[in-house]
C-alpha cells in the first residue's frame, strides 16, 4: 500500500482488485489539478496493468471527495483559459476499460459527485452526501453530468438535483437509482472491494471491457443499430478463448481462468 505522507493518491491491492483512495483527509479530499493528475495517472496504469481487473474508488477518512478546493475555486475567475485548460479531459475515467466501483463515504459534492458518477457502480452508507452544488456556487453542471445524470436517474430527477444542488443521503441515493448499493458504513468499503474481487476472479475481463462499451455507445443508439452491433460482437465472442474457459468452468464447476485484458482497443 502507498502510504507517502505527501501522496494525494492512495493505492492498495487486493488481488485482482486495485482499491484507491483520494488522500486529502483534513479538506475531505477536494479535488486539486495535483490530485487529478495523480489519480488519472494511476487509472492509466491500472488500465493496462493485467493484473488488475477491477477498481475500487473511496476516499480516506470522513469523505469522499468534497468537490473543487476552494482556494483554487476562488483564483478561476482570474485564470485564463489555458489555465483553465487541463493536458487530460476530466471525463478521463469514462474512457477506462476495466469496471470501476465508487464507495462513496462522506460527501461526493461538484467534483466528487462527477467521479462518483463516473464509476461504473456506486456503493454508499445511509449517511453519505451527494450534492451537485453546482448552482449554488455560480457554476454550471460540469463535465458531461447534464449528458450523464439524466441517463441515471430520469430528466425530472436530475433537474431536481443539478438545479437545486440540495444534499441527498445515502437512502434517497438509493431510491431514485443514484447508488445500486446501500450499505452500512463500517461495510462499505470492504464490500464494495468483494463485489469487485467477484468481477475480477469470475467475470471475463475482455467481456466486461466490451459491454462498457456497448453500454457507453448504445445511450446514443437506436434499438437497431445496438442488436446489429452486439450480433457482430456475439459472433467474435464466439470465435475466441472465453467462451471455451466459460463453458468448462462452469461444467467442471470449478473458478474460470480467464485471461487479461489485451491492450488493444474495444
Amino acid at each position: 500500500m502507498t502510504t507517502a505522507a505527501e501522496s494525494l493518491i492512495l493505492t492498495e491491492r487486493r488481488g485482482g482488485v486495485l482499491v484507491v483512495r483520494f488522500n486529502r483527509p483534513d479538506r475531505l479530499n477536494a479535488w486539486t489539478n495535483a490530485l487529478e493528475d495523480e489519480y488519472f495517472d494511476v487509472l492509466e496504469s491500472a488500465d493496462v496493468d493485467p493484473e488488475v481487473r477491477a477498481i475500487v474508488v473511496t476516499g480516506a477518512g470522513r469523505g469522499f471527495c468534497a468537490g473543487a478546493d476552494m482556494g483554487d475555486l476562488a483564483a478561476a475567475s482570474d485564470a485564463t483559459d489555458e489555465q483553465i485548460s487541463r493536458p487530460r479531459p476530466r471525463h478521463l475515467p469514462l474512457t477506462i476499460r476495466k469496471p470501476m466501483i465508487a464507495a462513496v463515504n462522506g460527501a461526493a459534492a461538484g467534483l466528487g459527485f462527477v467521479e462518483a458518477m463516473y464509476c461504473d457502480i456506486r456503493f454508499a452508507s445511509p449517511d453519505a452526501a451527494f450534492l451537485t452544488s453546482f448552482a449554488r456556487r455560480g457554476l454550471v453542471a460540469e463535465y458531461g453530468l447534464s449528458w450523464l445524470l439524466p441517463r441515471v436517474v430520469g430528466h425530472g430527477r436530475a433537474a431536481d438535483l443539478l438545479l437545486s444542488g440540495r444534499r441527498v443521503d445515502g437512502e434517497e441515493a438509493a431510491r431514485i437509482g443514484l447508488v445500486e448499493h446501500l450499505v452500512p458504513a463500517e461495510e462499505l468499503v470492504e464490500r464494495a472491494i468483494a463485489y469487485a474481487m467477484d468481477l475480477a476472479e469470475s467475470c471475463s475481463p475482455q467481456s466486461m471491457a466490451t459491454i462498457k462499451s456497448q453500454l457507453a455507445l448504445d445511450a446514443e443508439r437506436s434499438f437497431t443499430e445496438s442488436v446489429g452491433h452486439a450480433d457482430t460482437l456475439m459472433r467474435a465472442s464466439f470465435r475466441g478463448a472465453d467462451i471455451a474457459e466459460g463453458v468448462a468452468s462452469f461444467t467442471h464447476r470449478r473458478p474460470p481462468v480467464f485471461a487479461p485484458l489485451s491492450h488493444k482497443e474495444i
